[in-house]
């Protein structure tokens, strides 16, 4: 009798831990920064090791056709965070450029948002971000962090404010330099043509410009070029530092040990929260370039410093999996590895050495909606709750994470905005076998680019893309005459009918279909328009976080931990008791 009430006893226990485990668990998100789904093992890789981020596919759930919401970081990261189109946030640019390249831009991520961190906070979830934020940091002034993590449902920060850069690392080239001198030499051409025809008019007395007006001319220009000049001959002290919370720990950026001193901290927040629920997000600076990787990792990999930064990124990976081990809390962590967008193809250094990724077989890289640019890694692991070794090749998005941690902390989803997400457990468990995503909308910046639809009734998944990237030379990966592919002009080619293919059956989006090839064309066409009219009406008009004054860097919002004219220096970094470094 005593045995039958201890079996009792230890079953509803059993019973109580299973049941602890699938409410209120602790959730990691690792986020890749660039990475392509062709550079891991688990996706098809035989020449990178990276043992530890293929642990969590054998041993949890690999989504074969994960999808991020956009190619760019941006915008990318803020429809991850939110469960939404980014366009629906004003995080999607009308302008060349869609991303926030300064940290005294005025854009961000708008307070209004609800991000999956406020909402588990407010579930008495400890929250952290660390790593990469790149959605914004103040609005009016240099200290309000209307847009910094903080202010978004992060109880701790530790990280970059905008993001990595060639022009953040010395002797790795500028990503801006180039064009701006180009520009500025250009600029001074006009201006000096300009001025001298004005003063010849006068001279002759054709035109009775006063002197006066145009020393007034030459001044502004003079004073707007040394801004220009000032700011971008100094741009690794004014924009690329290392904050803590609120507080800037080194400025400029040092990426000595940079990958331990990220995991180290991910380490000791995880040791912090043992005992209540926790959400961390390890947002990595691997494998935007510029790429580094510490002497452990120099020189071991079979593809330079970006194979070395990809394998410094797998161990990272290897140290959060093991003190979730040591601290018993595997059961009660679910872990989800991704990256924002595909490899960056175009990625070159000034040696010449290829510093961009590999995509597998998928046609093109980040900045476009070839699957190159939005099929990224989608790798989760819960021992005990989702089953290990299982491969899901229904279309799933970066944006269902949002509903997924909300419903896992039992929090309720906003019922005042649409929510673009879906819940993907149900999925996971194999509690259903479709995914909830008949239609996917692919924007380059604020333009609508590709639709994909997985009919209900049918395995094919039909993608139409609306105009494509130019690429050059002809056939190759690679954009025309810049660091990126850009959504309107001449850079992109635009099609009527719209270019039709089926990736059920070409996922390399080698052979666009067409009436004569696919007898369901104007059908299947018609469908999606249908599809688009609909997601269309659902937009409403949010104020443009991308636009040009949004992107402009704005001295007064610069962040200096020392005087602007004392070049913003400082270092209050320790690098001791580091996590120790192996690699294979």
């Amino acid at each position: 009798m005593r045995l039958l009430v201890f079996l009792i006893i230890c079953q509803c226990g059993i019973k109580n831990v299973n049941s602890h485990s699938a409410s209120n668990p602790n959730i990691i998100l690792l986020m890749a920064d660039d990475l392509g789904i062709g550079d891991l093992g688990c996706y098809g890789n035989r020449t990178l090791r990276t043992p530890n981020i293929d642990r969590l596919a054998k041993e949890g759930v690999t989504l074969t056709q994960h999808i991020a919401a956009s190619p760019l970081c941006t915008p990318s990261r803020a429809a991850f965070l939110t469960g939404r189109y980014p366009i629906r946030s004003g995080m999607a640019a009308y302008s060349r450029v869609g991303v926030f390249l300064f940290s005294a831009s005025s854009g961000g991520l708008p307070s209004e948002e609800i991000t999956f961190s406020k909402l588990l906070k407010q579930r008495g979830y400890s929250t952290a971000l660390i790593g990469k934020w790149h959605l914004g940091m103040n609005r009016e002034s240099s200290n309000d962090f209307c847009h910094h993590p903080l202010s978004h449902g992060f109880d701790y920060f530790y990280g970059l404010a905008v993001t990595n850069l060639r022009d953040c690392k010395l002797g790795q080239g500028s990503v801006f330099l180039k064009g701006i001198e180009k520009s500025i030499g250009t600029s001074i051409q006009i201006i000096g043509i300009t001025l001298v025809s004005l003063a010849t008019v006068h001279f002759i007395g054709f035109l009775k410009v006063p002197f006066q007006a145009l020393g007034y001319c030459l001044l502004i220009t003079a004073i707007l070029l040394v801004v220009l000049l000032f700011f971008f001959y100094n741009f690794r002290y004014l924009n690329c530092f290392l904050m803590r919370n609120h507080q800037i720990i080194q400025q400029p950026l040092s990426y000595e040990n940079l990958t331990q001193r990220l995991t180290k901290e991910a380490v000791q927040f995880i040791g912090r929260n043992t005992d209540a629920p926790f959400l961390l997000v390890l947002s990595y600076l691997h494998v935007h370039t510029a790429l580094y990787a510490s002497k452990n990792f120099i020189g071991k990999s079979k593809h330079g410093l970006y194979g070395d930064a990809v394998e410094e990124m797998d161990w990272s990976v290897g140290q959060i999996l093991d003190v979730l081990e040591k601290r018993n809390l595997n059961n009660k962590t679910l872990v989800y590895f991704t990256s924002d967008q595909g490899a960056h193809v175009e990625e070159i250094s000034s040696s010449g050495e290829a510093h961009g990724g590999y995509n597998g077989i998928y046609k093109g890289g980040k900045s476009t909606n070839w699957e190159g640019g939005i099929r990224v890694p989608g790798l989760l692991l819960w021992p005990g709750v989702i089953q290990a070794g299982t491969y899901i090749y229904e279309p799933t998005s970066n944006m269902d994470i949002f509903p997924t941690v909300i419903k896992l902390a039992g929090a309720q989803l906003p019922y005042d905005r649409i929510i673009d997400g879906h819940d993907l457990m149900p999925l996971l468990q194999g509690k259903i076998i479709r995914s909830k995503h008949e239609f996917l909308f692919h924007y380059c910046n604020a333009y609508l680019n590709a639709v994909r639809w997985h009919p209900r009734n049918s395995e094919s998944i039909w993608k139409v893309f609306f105009f494509t990237p130019n690429f050059n030379p002809e056939g190759s990966n690679g954009c025309y005459d810049s660091h990126v592919c850009f959504c309107y002009g001449r850079f992109v080619t635009r099609h009527d009918p719209p270019l039709l293919f089926d990736l059920s059956r070409d996922p390399e989006e080698k052979v666009p279909l067409t009436p004569e090839t696919e007898s369901h064309f104007y059908e299947i066409l018609n469908v999606i328009l249908r599809a688009v009219d609909n997601h269309t009406k659902s937009l409403h008009a949010v104020p443009d976080q991308l636009s040009w004054d949004n992107l402009l860097w704005k001295p007064w919002l610069q962040l200096c931990c020392s005087s602007l004219f004392q070049s913003c220096y400082c270092d209050y970094e320790s690098e001791e008791n580091l996590p120790e470094v192996h690699s294979e």
